[in-house]
């Protein structure tokens, strides 16, 4: 987790999803299984399962478990998931907005507000933290594809808002709508993206010092690490070295 970095200060991911592959796999099935469910199984004809099958490939997920996800969208027998929202604050008041697919509502909302409070946070009404976020459409490729100017021109000749520079990958920012269409067009181009994700981008940031970083770490880790969490987003700043000085406390 970057103390300046843009995206890796609104989604926290690097803790326990990339130590936890089965637990990617089994979100990016049951969202390939919920689009089925919804848009019905072809890809060409159903835009949220075309992107939710490109993610998985993205994440090297297996064929098979792309098919075996796909065909538990045709069970009628199955359980209905819902897509749900929850948006709170944690310590130094940050924003928090947790994406969930669940079952069972009563459940996760009760975990979740669980894991706010526990962790010196407060789950809010919907639009409380929402509203200091952009909802937009976020695709994103390696830097190898291209050199940056290049790229840009690319990118914007097809519909891209903006697009940044972090690390070893260009961030490319388009309406939320238009994402389908932004992404597929850049793709005539480079080929598959890394991901293409609606995402929320904050307006601002909040820095986070001292103990709460810990609690903020905390929190969001045990956000993550539900089972029915899809995605989180916040609004933290944190500088490296309060990281440092937790990794070597």
């Amino acid at each position: 987790m970057a103390g300046h970095s843009k995206f890796k200060n609104i989604q926290f991911r690097k803790g326990a999803q990339d130590k936890k592959r089965a637990r990617i796999f089994a979100r990016l099935g049951r969202e390939i299984t919920v689009a089925a469910k919804l848009g019905g199984t072809e890809p060409e004809n159903n835009p949220r399962l075309r992107l939710a099958i490109q993610n998985a490939r993205g994440q090297n997920m297996p064929k098979e478990n792309i098919e075996r996800a796909i065909k538990k969208g045709l069970d009628t027998k199955g359980s209905d998931f819902f897509e749900m929202r929850y948006e709170g604050f944690g310590p130094d008041g940050v924003a928090i907005i947790v994406e969930a697919l669940t079952n069972n509502t009563n459940r996760t909302a009760s975990d979740i507000r669980a894991a706010f409070s526990k962790y010196n946070g407060a789950l809010g009404e919907t639009g409380s933290a929402s509203f200091v976020f952009s909802h937009v459409g976020l695709v994103q490729y390696e830097k190898t594809v291209a050199d940056f100017e290049t790229f840009f021109d690319v990118a914007v000749e097809n519909g891209a808002d903006d697009i940044q520079v972090e690390d070893e990958q260009y961030n490319i920012i388009c309406p939320m709508d238009k994402l389908n269409v932004v992404a597929g067009n850049i793709q005539k181009t480079y080929g598959q993206a890394q991901s293409v994700n609606l995402v929320w981008i904050p307006h601002n940031t909040v820095e986070v010092q001292g103990d709460n970083v810990e609690k903020l770490i905390k929190l969001i880790e045990t956000l993550e690490e539900h089972d029915d969490v899809q995605k989180v987003f916040a609004n933290y700043d944190i500088d490296e070295k309060f990281l440092d000085d937790l990794n070597t406390g």
